[in-house]
């Protein structure tokens, strides 16, 4: 079965006198592949602009935007029809043996390609989040998906999640020790935790697709909004989804736009505009995901 869904993000920039805009790059257009593709996209402006595309060093789809002239608000709409096709539990993709225990044994071709995503990238000053991250494999516990899941499960249990308007991510030492944060830093918490037990892991941003928002009874934290989570390589079952924001590993809710070494990689909109301070006065985002409907699967006809 696949699910054919409408998406609309939009993002709105208010000013009080007309200001000027560098060139914004957008990361918003879901990345094709086994679990999905794009039916039709498009993006429009309030005001007049040039948009070019282009994938970046990890083949992200990104937008280049440029503004012919000053405005005292930006609205950037971004609208696809795509077709999902779901994240398969892990059971279906049964590991490699060099990857059933703690550490997973990477072979020499894997390293080459996987190396800056199992480097740490966060400082640890105080060497908490190592200390933390050792706890899940103490003693005889080094069983490759029992640890993954603790982590998981440790983080939504024991952490509360805070949104917040300041942009950016916060040091996965901070998200630690205030044991709160959003789906980003949930996210990059675990990311670096995990390379810090030799485990290759990605930074996904994306969307959340939330049945409640249909009519379904039960709300997804972090719907509303774009989203993120991280992957993780395993030999024998390839990136494996982890989302310790809602406890998800598998099912039709992650899509997937853009993969990074570091959440600055792929923000959703970014770029500068030119004024006074004091003209800014504010944004606002909205994304709306709608389901259609759903197709069945192909049938065996051999």
């Amino acid at each position: 079965m696949s699910v054919i869904y409408d998406l609309e993000h939009t993002t709105s920039y208010r000013y009080r006198n007309p200001v000027r805009f560098s060139e914004h790059r957008a990361i918003f257009l879901p990345s094709s592949g086994y679990g999905g593709r794009i039916l039709s996209y498009g993006l429009e402006t309030n005001i007049p602009s040039n948009v070019r595309w282009l994938m970046d060093t990890l083949s992200n789809n990104v937008a280049l935007i440029e503004f012919s002239q000053p405005a005292k608000e930006l609205v950037i709409t971004y609208r696809v029809r795509g077709e999902h096709f779901g994240i398969p539990a892990i059971a279906a993709f049964p590991l490699d043996p060099r990857a059933e225990e703690v550490p997973v044994q990477y072979t020499p071709d894997e390293w080459t390609d996987l190396a800056v995503f199992i480097r740490p990238h966060a400082e640890d000053p105080d060497g908490s989040l190592a200390a933390w991250a050792k706890s899940f494999v103490a003693g005889d516990q080094d069983n490759t998906l029992d640890v993954l899941q603790r982590m998981m499960d440790t983080i939504w249990t024991n952490f509360t999640y805070q949104a917040r308007e300041a942009e950016g991510t916060q040091a996965p030492g901070e998200t630690l020790r205030l044991q709160s944060g959003t789906c980003r830093d949930y996210a990059w918490l675990m990311i670096e935790a995990l390379r810090r037990l030799g485990f290759a892991c990605r930074f996904v941003s994306g969307y959340l697709y939330d049945p409640a928002l249909d009519g379904g009874a039960v709300g997804m934290t972090g719907s509303g909004a774009t989203h993120a989570w991280l992957q993780v390589y395993l030999p024998g079952a390839g990136w494996r989804s982890y989302d310790p924001t809602n406890r998800l590993t598998a099912g039709f809710d992650l899509i997937r736009v853009a993969i990074a070494r570091h959440p600055n990689q792929v923000i959703p909109l970014s770029g500068f505009w030119f004024g006074d301070a004091q003209d800014y006065l504010g944004m606002d985002v909205k994304v709306t995901i709608r389901k259609l409907g759903t197709l069945p699967e192909f049938e065996d006809i051999r």
